[in-house]
């Protein structure tokens, strides 16, 4: 029992002096981020609880109605209150774009390592393919994609992550073939390591601060984009980008309603890149450690 204690005890302490050492490090932008970031995802989740009204009910007849106790932050075009849309549309704005944020890197980065490791002509087919597609307008692309297999959540979700892979794919090449030149790279290939060890055993954890860097600014922002130009989550769903866009022209009118969804985006993006700079931070301290 003894031998079986002792490294018990030994991971224990290690495992309290990395702890240590993480919320040591944690700068109090960092803290804030987090803190940012825990609150919607809490809307996200309890968005049902929390608003007021429902996703698509109408609560007046009056279109844009003003600032009341009954409509908190004032009605929409179709008299549904903006507050409760705010907070559904933290949850569809949110999960949508993490998913298609998730598909776009793990479809990007997986290529693009797959094609720095093994090179030639893999390499050279798999980046002129990429390129082709590079070349047309992003948005154009996105369009076509959607109109031959239709609009719906699933299908945003799917297309949005597959077209955003491709500019994910050549950061993760470009930033690989600095590692797979490597001497413990190298070492990996002569006892024959399967590609798949190489990929996420060997090459991934060397580039990860930089993927990290790409996920914090890539994140929900295509998805937003994409709703305040129309293509994106469709009505009735509520979601920000296309709250922004329906109402955009009360403030010509001195309404600030339209900036309500644009400020929910903006400090959900000030929080992810808080926290991605803190890791970012963090990682390059410890290999100074090293």
């Amino acid at each position: 029992m003894k031998i079986l204690s002792e490294p018990t005890a030994t991971n224990s302490k290690r495992s309290s002096k990395a702890i240590a050492l993480v919320l040591r490090r944690t700068t109090p932008s960092a803290w804030f981020g987090l803190a940012i970031i825990v609150l919607y995802a809490l809307i996200a989740i309890f968005a049902p609880f929390i608003a007021p009204y429902g996703e698509t009910e109408v609560v007046s007849s009056v279109p844009y109605g003003p600032w009341t106790q009954q409509t908190f932050l004032g009605t929409d075009q179709l008299g549904r209150d903006v507050f409760s849309r705010l907070i559904f549309g933290a949850r569809n704005t949110i999960a949508i774009s993490l998913a298609a944020t998730m598909i776009t890197f793990v479809v990007g980065v997986t290529l693009g390592i797959t094609a720095a490791v093994l090179g030639g002509i893999v390499d050279m087919i798999m980046s002129r393919i990429v390129d082709a597609i590079m070349a047309l307008p992003h948005l154009v692309v996105i369009l076509v994609m959607l109109s031959v297999v239709g609009s719906s959540v699933f299908n945003l979700i799917i297309v949005v992550g597959i077209a955003d892979a491709t500019n994910v794919f050549r950061l993760a090449r470009s930033v690989s073939l600095n590692v797979t030149v490597m001497d413990y790279v190298e070492d990996a290939r002569v006892p024959g390591e399967s590609l798949i060890w190489i990929v996420f055993r060997e090459v991934l954890p060397n580039i990860l601060p930089t993927l990290v860097a790409e996920f914090g600014m890539r994140f929900f922002l295509t998805i937003s984009a994409l709703s305040f130009l129309g293509l994106g989550i469709q009505p009735p769903t509520a979601d920000w980008g296309s709250m922004v866009r329906k109402s955009a022209t009360l403030i010509s009118y001195g309404d600030v309603t339209p900036l309500l969804p644009a400020a929910a985006i903006a400090f959900l993006a000030i929080g992810v890149n808080f926290v991605v700079d803190w890791f970012l931070n963090y990682a390059s301290g410890l290999r100074d450690d090293q």
